[in-house]
């Protein structure tokens, strides 16, 4: 009779408790590992004075494209051409620093970026994309409106044809990266249905006022976007978009990074309370040795390694041309909202020291209420995954 030995497997990470790390290829670890040191070296010792001055640096934009973060994902054009995990992973890092970096990068390739390599004509991929992907030229995604954000069908923007050029007017509201751009992606009705129009800086009746006062998303550029007459020539049309879907898909990639930078939020307040718990003496010992502050980080443990693992499986879809925007709705609603519950509970275990920028927990609290409901809130989110096995919509 023959013996076999089991293997004895080695002890759980405390943060990499299901061992994910296993699952990524050297590349997309190098990526990891780049990411993570900029954020380490260049973010953290600055987004605690970025989020209370309530401002992003505009050079951020050069040192994310130096790195290749910028529209990594697409192909061509100066373009890193990267998987969906590795713009993933990149996602998780930038946001374990603060969601505005993340956001930044996120409308810059996935919404701006993303609309011109997939709607735009051949002159306006080789005029802007090389600039973005450098972070030389920024942009901006013009969509929500003041009062139109979950039911952009009924935009009040419009675009007429005046000869050879299209005048628009309207107003835009909740515009990330808004008074730092270069260019605005517009989205506007038409005689023929939505349509999307390159604007650029400068154009005039185009004008831009930033939004103060933010309790959430303050090391982020938040911007009203003004056109009053605004006279673009006709190649500033996105050629290939036409009706919701062009705008629609283009929140689609975006919402895929939140998947994953969400979890990057969260591990960040997680670690925050696992050191905390380790050190902070309460009646003569630490209080990590407490029953019900180790609840707390099972608990938070185990919501980081499930939506760690959602995002993963999600992005390997996505590589393989499998993933559907139900199921990236899915993602979007299960992660941020999981990562919020930690970050609120990761808040308790800090006391009144989880209330301070010395820790990151309050702040991507805060970031997060933002996240819950920008790009798609969790209701839209529950009517679209709702739709989807159901059949029928909800939304009318």
């Amino acid at each position: 009779m023959t013996t076999t030995h089991a293997k004895t497997a080695a002890a759980p990470d405390a943060v990499d408790f299901l061992g994910l790390d296993a699952l990524l290829s050297d590349e997309e670890r190098l990526i990891r590992d780049t990411v993570r040191s900029f954020v380490r070296d260049r973010v953290l010792p600055n987004v605690g004075e970025w989020f209370e001055a309530g401002t992003l640096p505009r050079e951020l934009g050069r040192e994310l494209g130096r790195l290749g973060l910028l529209g990594m994902h697409l192909h061509g054009y100066d373009c890193p051409g990267a998987s969906a995990v590795a713009y993933g992973i990149a996602c998780m890092e930038l946001e374990a620093g603060d969601a505005g970096v993340r956001s930044f990068a996120s409308v810059q390739g996935s919404l701006a970026m993303f609309a011109i390599y997939r709607w735009g004509s051949e002159e306006q991929k080789r005029t802007w994309l090389p600039r973005m992907a450098r972070g030389e030229a920024i942009g901006c995604f013009g969509l929500t409106e003041p009062d139109f954000g979950s039911n952009p069908a009924g935009m009040r923007t419009f675009a007429r044809r005046d000869g050879g050029d299209w005048i628009l007017n309207g107003t835009k509201l909740w515009i990330t990266n808004g008074s730092i751009a270069d260019l605005a992606i517009v989205w506007a009705n038409t005689d023929d249905g939505i349509r999307g129009f390159v604007v650029e800086k400068g154009t005039r009746g185009f004008s831009t006022s930033d939004i103060h006062k933010k309790i959430s998303l303050r090391a982020s550029i938040t911007s009203e976007l003004v056109l009053q007459d605004v006279r673009v020539p006709a190649d500033a049309q996105l050629p290939l978009a036409k009706g919701l879907s062009g705008p629609l898909a283009c929140l689609s990639e975006a919402r895929f990074g939140i998947i994953w930078g969400a979890m990057g939020a969260a591990r960040a307040c997680y670690e925050a309370a696992l050191d905390y718990a380790k050190t902070r003496v309460q009646f003569d010992r630490p209080i990590g040795g407490f029953q019900l502050t180790q609840e707390k980080l099972a608990n938070m443990l185990l919501e980081l390694g499930k939506g760690s693992l959602l995002a993963l499986h999600l992005g390997r879809m996505k590589d393989d041309g499998r993933l559907h925007p139900a199921q990236v709705s899915f993602g979007k609603l299960n992660n941020v909202r999981e990562a919020l519950k930690i970050c609120r509970e990761a808040r308790t275990i800090l006391g009144a020291n989880g209330v301070t920028l010395e820790y990151p927990v309050i702040r991507h609290m805060n970031n997060l209420e933002s996240v819950l409901t920008y790009e798609g809130t969790s209701e839209v989110h529950t009517l679209v995954i709702g739709q989807q096995i159901t059949g029928i919509s909800a939304f009318t």
